[in-house]
């Protein structure tokens, strides 16, 4: 993806969708299906019931190993019905949209093999959207790997206020930092759309780590790239004022989802005045304040479901005043 300050629409107007609702709208939605394995048709499993159920998978029971060797047919049928899409890209706080869907690609260190029996070993399951996947505060008890659909990640303040970490997409795993399932989770995640996720429980994972070399090395891929990704988060908080934040925020959606409209660019993303607080790290009433004060300065117009960006230039001088 070119980057937006280079692109030809630098001098353009950007339009960002706007709506009312207060969830997350998405454009695409997920198809889930049942999977095959071995032959045999498994319903996909609902979330809230995936991980009572532990005892029941092999991979799992205490003594048991995970059999590296599983028959090809097998392994293959594991990968293709799990198969992970890039149809989306994560979302978070970032100085430029470089690098912020690096952490969906951990598990490509693997051999088709070795993914099929990773994602093989763990448990399908369905998270309906608005369905938690994990919550503040719970015990910790495994990471899930998002195959379809978003999961909002975010941290609850005792005042009860929010700041959304990241959106997760396709291919990043969710739960940590913790992976060895000891704790509480120190953050909660939310299907923002219907999810397909794999569940690799606390004792599934302990044995993938010691028997599968390669899936340990992925593992830690990963997890720089979650390191990355909150740095870059904290980095923002502490060093960026809350209108600049705003700003980057602005053009890291229009560089993300902007599509070229004659003078314009059209973002196929909607967003909500509570998203955007939840986001940049502030309340929605500072935010619809804002909103407001931008359109008096004709940077920004809203019409309709619109939120049309006619001074593209003056929210890149609030980012780079000197």
């Amino acid at each position: 993806m070119n980057h937006f300050f280079a692109s030809p629409f630098c001098g353009s107007v950007c339009q960002v969708h706007f709506s009312a609702i207060k969830d997350v709208d998405f454009v695409f939605s997920s198809a889930l299906a049942t999977r095959e394995l071995q032959g045999e048709p498994t319903q996909m499993t609902t979330f809230k019931d995936a991980l009572d159920s532990e005892a029941e998978n092999p991979i799992a029971r205490r003594g048991a190993t995970v059999q590296l060797d599983w028959p090809a047919k097998l392994s293959a049928a594991a990968a293709s019905a799990t198969h992970l899409t890039d149809t989306e890209t994560a979302l978070f706080m970032s100085e430029s949209i470089d690098g912020l869907n690096l952490g969906a690609h951990f598990l490509e260190r693997l051999s088709s093999d070795e993914r099929g029996q990773v994602l093989a070993a763990g448990r399908a399951v369905f998270a309906q959207q608005g369905e938690m996947v994990f919550s503040q505060g719970e015990y910790h008890d495994g990471i899930f790997i998002i195959n379809r659909g978003q999961v909002r990640v975010y941290y609850t303040a005792p005042s009860g206020r929010e700041i959304t970490l990241a959106y997760w997409t396709a291919g990043h795993f969710i739960g940590g930092p913790e992976i060895s399932g000891v704790g509480v989770h120190m953050w909660s995640g939310v299907a923002v759309e219907d999810c397909e996720i794999i569940a690799l429980s606390r004792r599934t994972l302990q044995k993938l780590l010691l028997q599968m070399p390669s899936f340990a090395l992925a593992l830690i891929d990963g997890l720089i790239a979650k390191g990355k990704c909150y740095s870059s988060m904290a980095q923002m908080l502490g060093t960026r004022s809350v209108i600049e934040r705003l700003a980057q925020y602005l053009l890291n959606l229009a560089e993300l989802y902007g599509t070229a409209d004659g003078n314009t660019v059209l973002i196929a993303r909607k967003v909500t005045h509570d998203q955007i607080a939840a986001m940049v790290g502030s309340t929605r009433q500072w935010v619809t304040m804002m909103m407001k004060r931008f359109q008096t300065k004709y940077i920004i117009s809203i019409e309709g479901n619109i939120i049309r960006i006619n001074r593209l230039d003056q929210l890149k001088k609030i980012l780079f005043k000197d």
